[in-house]
């Protein structure tokens, strides 16, 4: 039986808040052991710590051998001041979630990558006039990024925290891109399509961001939220008939392209995807497992 060797050899962790649940670790495990790497992903969850110092976290994980950490919410932007060089898209988005660790800290922005992946393969000959984004957080950074890039002749973009869409609207500029100015309601009916980049619609925050009963018969809708799979907005948008894409296209997006950056392999986008679609339905009947067992208690 042949022995890996240290360039087959990577861990790998993952820093945010909250983070036990995520389907990443699977993702880049299953993969990356068939690549025939050996692969370790921990999950590094700093909620309960108080007082982080995110450049001396960064330092503790390089001194332990860790090749690199995928970074979530709230780390996406502050981590930009840990690091010693960004990628170009980093550079553009003002927010990173992976940062490859070595002689020098480098940061890239694969959330970008997945995002614009999917809803490309989505959008296909549809019509990129007028697209409204909700949300202006380090994922709507990414996002709205790859919307400029995809040639919507106009973004739209909505947030509860107007600092935020301001922020967002000063880094990118531009005339194809504008704000709601807090009248999310009189957009919704003119756009051809909305993105979704809010945490309404997790299962820690139930809900919808937006009236989908106002969008023209002919939009569709994005999201980025993948845990539950089927939000509340996907649901109500495939209830009216609207065409949708869910957030598991970001979620294996991001994953395989990051686990490209880390070992310089190519990783199989579709096999992923396929793991991704098992992980989701073994989650589910979880679910519905402990559902059916509270109810009976």
């Amino acid at each position: 039986m042949s022995t890996a060797t240290d360039a087959d050899r990577f861990l790998v962790g993952l820093i945010g808040h909250g983070i036990g649940p995520s389907l990443t670790p699977p993702m880049h495990i299953r993969e990356a052991t068939r690549l025939g790497l050996d692969y370790r992903y921990d999950t590094i969850d700093l909620l309960h710590h108080a007082d982080v110092d995110l450049g001396a976290e960064l330092a503790r994980v390089h001194d332990l051998g860790y090749a690199a950490v995928n970074v979530t919410h709230p780390y996406k932007q502050q981590v930009l001041g840990h690091v010693d060089e960004v990628s170009d898209a980093v550079a553009r988005i003002g927010a990173a979630n992976l940062v490859l660790l070595g002689e020098r800290r480098v940061a890239y922005n694969t959330d970008h990558v997945g995002f614009r992946a999917g809803l490309e393969g989505f959008l296909g000959d549809r019509p990129r006039g007028t697209v409204l984004q909700v949300g202006a957080g380090g994922a709507g950074l990414a996002t709205v990024c790859a919307l400029l890039d995809l040639g919507f002749e106009r973004v739209v973009v909505h947030d509860r925290a107007e600092a935020a869409t301001e922020r967002l609207i000063e880094r990118f500029g531009g005339e194809r891109l504008g704000t709601t100015d807090g009248a999310l309601d009189d957009w919704l009916p003119q756009v051809d399509g909305v993105v979704h980049v809010t945490p309404t619609g997790m299962r820690e925050h139930p809900g919808v961001a937006l009236d989908v009963s106002l969008l023209d018969g002919s939009a569709w809708v994005a999201e980025v939220v993948y845990r539950p799979l089927d939000t509340e907005l996907v649901r109500r948008a495939r209830a009216r008939g609207l065409a949708t894409l869910d957030g598991g296209a970001m979620a294996v997006g991001q994953a395989v392209e990051s686990l490209r950056l880390i070992t310089g392999r190519d990783p199989d986008a579709d096999r992923m995807h396929a793991h991704f679609d098992a992980l989701i339905a073994a989650d589910s009947a979880a679910d519905s497992a402990a559902d059916s067992t509270a109810a009976d208690s």
